[in-house]
């Protein structure tokens, strides 16, 4: 937890400094008009692909299969989903990324990989999230 206080103080100042750097360059209506626009895009982008998992996911079910890979895509889209809705540009580079298929698959591998290693180690309880 002690690791993500930074990043909760320092992508905001990063964020406000990029809008900045933006308004000055290129103008506050074009800026604006690019924060609403990858608003969108994500809304749209981030559904699209939440449906071609959640068809995958069926499709794993209806043939007897557990469907933990499209759950952990799922997870992978809902935050890239999240990320292109939060205004900046940092946060909507970051959800974009997410969202590409090709870099999720990849993503997804890791996870898959952190959670078994977890497991097998016996940390399978999870509870570091919840320490105090």
């Amino acid at each position: 937890m002690k690791v993500l206080v930074p990043f909760f103080i320092l992508i905001p100042i990063i964020e406000i400094w990029l809008f900045v750097l933006s308004g000055r360059y290129i103008g506050i209506l074009p800026t604006l008009a690019i924060v609403l626009l990858t608003g969108f895009v994500g809304a749209w982008l981030a559904k699209r692909e939440g449906m071609g998992v959640w068809n995958k996911a069926q499709e794993s079910m209806r043939s007897g299969r557990i469907p933990g890979e499209e759950l952990i895509e799922g997870v992978c889209i809902l935050v890239g989903g999240i990320l292109l809705l939060t205004p900046g540009y940092l946060t909507d580079i970051t959800g974009l990324i997410l969202l590409l298929p090709s870099v999720r698959k990849r993503v997804v591998k890791r996870l898959r990989r952190w959670l078994k290693d977890r497991l097998i180690k016996g940390k399978g309880q999870f509870s570091f999230y919840f320490r105090k």
